[in-house]
């Protein structure tokens, strides 16, 4: 009997060859294995597909030199990429869903996140995790779209446990220039620079290959002598080392140029065949696209490019939840695209609302959706973001729900919302933080996918049902929860550094409005989703954390990390500390009275629908462990 869906197994073909209609989508859909996951009711496919799309279509001609690229017989551009299907083996017990999850430099983001505890290639049910996808009827899909992805085997198809997943696309040609990256290394020994990692260059000797160094991201800038380093690939190696925590750039020329919009050109076309193709392996009559960081990056190049649309304008996606990637787009459909950079304050560009906006800077009007590409297939949308999208590296989430100079709230669209998880960093840290790490502070462990898990559903039921989903909680200038980076009331706390040191986005050398989430006496957030972690708090929680003095550049913030800062355990510890924030024992007298304050919390979340009732259970156990850890 199956743990999730109670239905039988079929007999199953190892290798299939399933041929697509002849016309511009997926031309082949090759299976290199499909077998079942344990006695969970569902299947893996694993399998490449292949592309052939029309470089002079409208939807194909906004690709980056896709007019430079080789052409077959019939005029069209051939690339293929890795595919991963998990599908109930009953269809009677699907729920018509595909879930499209955007992969995160080769790696899946939704099994991880949705399903806690599962694995990235599932072999029993046990790698299902607790199988919230799966009791749901969710099929999930993946194709590879990073061109500067390495697998492990080398072999397109292969489900190995971590093996990236890729896509093969041309070069253009008759391209001649220079590829740039910046890195800001943590030792002094040879850096690779990851940025990089697509290109090759022509020549590792070249003589016009340049290094250059800077304080911070808009420092100005040294040139390094050329007999100083040396080039390897993508690696390059300092004579005397490099300093910790300055900011270099290398630049140089590569050997060829991939045609990198091609990966959103893949993503758009598997979807599309899911959803249309009578022939598909894997079918669904509405699909959600996710993507996280990186892969929401992704996708709001995709909304913004309108990729939204098929070759045959149909719309491809009904509902998108763009996770973790603030107002910034991703560098793909871009000659020398680089979707690995984590740099943000190259691609923290206008537009970033979804409705039209006139931008004071480019003095241009648009808008992610609201434009001639995107307008006709817009998507339901949701937007999620942690502390760390508003504060780090010029990520200026802010800008998703403010007018582009910063002066005023702007009112969502019917079809969009946003939501703001209150106090998280990026990627949650382990519980208990462990010691250590690249901050001067620790890591910041609030959880946030309990949230998500709710959201999912909504937004579920929004596609699917029209039900509508729970209204956007975000900071406002209006009610004084969103303010300028002045405005900001943090405490003053013994060996924390004032946030208000940190550089605010920019784009093209000019800044951008700096708006943050006010805080309470705490230095906790007011505003959002606030879980009863982040609401009953045990500790000050931040998306901020600057670098550490063993790596230098202690000015500036780690990537991605915020910090959690615990309240002192006394009234009379905090008061030898010279800590302004209560103790412990002076908000929370007894473990009762605190169970019973989160308890209250936690009811309000489920009546608002931020929170599904199974999941009280699991957030409670955690709140308990809050109190062990913290006493």
């Amino acid at each position: 009997m199956s743990k999730f869906l109670g239905c039988g197994l079929s007999c199953l073909c190892l290798l299939l060859a399933a041929a697509g209609p002849a016309r511009a989508d997926v031309v082949r859909f090759d299976v290199t294995s499909r077998a079942p996951v344990g006695n969970s009711g569902y299947e893996k496919i694993v399998g490449i597909a292949h592309f052939a799309v029309n470089p002079r279509a409208p939807g194909n001609a906004v690709i980056a030199d896709v007019d430079k690229a080789p052409v077959n017989l019939d005029g069209k551009v051939e690339f293929s990429s890795d595919v991963y299907i998990l599908r109930p083996l009953d269809a009677a017990k699907s729920n018509g869903v595909a879930l499209v999850d955007v992969l995160n430099r080769g790696r899946k983001i939704v099994l991880g996140g949705f399903n806690r505890g599962a694995t990235n290639d599932p072999v029993t049910d046990a790698d299902l995790g607790d199988g919230f996808l799966m009791q749901r009827g969710y099929t999930v899909v993946w194709v590879g779209w990073e061109f500067d992805i390495r697998r492990i085997s080398g072999r397109q198809g292969e489900a190995e446990r971590g093996a990236g997943m890729a896509i093969q696309i041309p070069s253009a040609r008759g391209v001649s220039d220079v590829i740039r990256a910046s890195f800001t290394p943590n030792d002094d020994g040879p850096q690779t620079v990851g940025d990089l990692a697509g290109y090759r260059p022509t020549d590792d000797n070249a003589r016009d290959t340049t290094l250059s160094v800077r304080d911070g991201e808009f420092g100005a800038k040294t040139l390094i002598a050329r007999e100083r380093f040396t080039v390897r690939g993508n690696q390059v190696t300092l004579t005397g080392g490099f300093e910790k925590g300055r900011t270099y750039e290398l630049t140089y020329r590569p050997t060829e140029w991939p045609v990198a919009g091609l990966g959103l050109a893949a993503y758009r076309d598997l979807a599309s065949w899911v959803k249309y193709a009578p022939d598909a392996v894997a079918k669904a009559g509405k699909l959600i696209g996710f993507g996280s960081s990186q892969s929401g990056r992704f996708l709001r190049s995709f909304l913004y490019d309108g990729f939204n649309a098929d070759e045959q304008g149909r719309q491809v996606l009904d509902g998108v939840m763009v996770h973790i990637a603030g107002a910034a787009r991703l560098s793909i459909n871009v000659r020398g695209a680089q979707p690995t950079a984590l740099s943000m304050y190259s691609t923290t560009q206008f537009p970033y609302a979804t409705s039209a906006e006139r931008d004071p800077l480019s003095r241009r009007t648009d808008g992610l959706l609201d434009n001639a590409r995107a307008r006709a297939t817009q998507p339901k949308v949701m937007f999620t973001n942690t502390a760390v999208e508003y504060w780090g590296g010029g990520r200026a989430a802010a800008l998703i729900h403010t007018t582009p100079d910063g002066k005023r709230d702007l009112v969502l669209p019917p079809n969009v919302r946003a939501y703001f998880l209150t106090g998280a960093q990026h990627s949650s840290a382990p519980f208990p933080v462990p010691a250590g790490g690249l901050g001067q502070q620790p890591a910041n462990p609030l959880e946030y996918w309990w949230t998500m898990r709710a959201l999912l559903v909504a937004m579920t039921d929004w596609v699917v049902k029209g039900s509508e989903p729970p209204a956007s909680q975000v900071p406002k200038l209006a009610d004084g929860t969103l303010v300028p980076i002045a405005r900001l009331k943090f405490p003053v706390l013994r060996g924390v550094q004032s946030p208000t040191i940190i550089q605010g986005p920019r784009h093209e050398g000019r800044d951008l409005p700096f708006l943050v989430p006010q805080v309470d006496a705490d230095g906790n957030e007011l505003s959002g989703i606030r879980t009863a972690e982040q609401r009953v708090p045990m500790a000050t929680y931040a998306g901020w954390n600057f670098r550490n003095a063993s790596i230098g550049g202690t000015n500036q913030l780690v990537s991605l990390l915020g910090m959690a800062l615990p309240f002192a355990k006394t009234k009379a510890e905090r008061e030898k500390a010279g800590d302004p924030r209560l103790s412990l024992e002076e908000r929370y007298p007894a473990k009762d009275a605190y169970l019973a304050k989160a308890s209250a919390v936690t009811d309000a979340l489920v009546a608002g629908r931020y929170l599904l009732a199974g999941d009280v259970a699991g957030v409670t156990s955690r709140i308990e462990a809050h109190w062990q850890s913290f006493h």
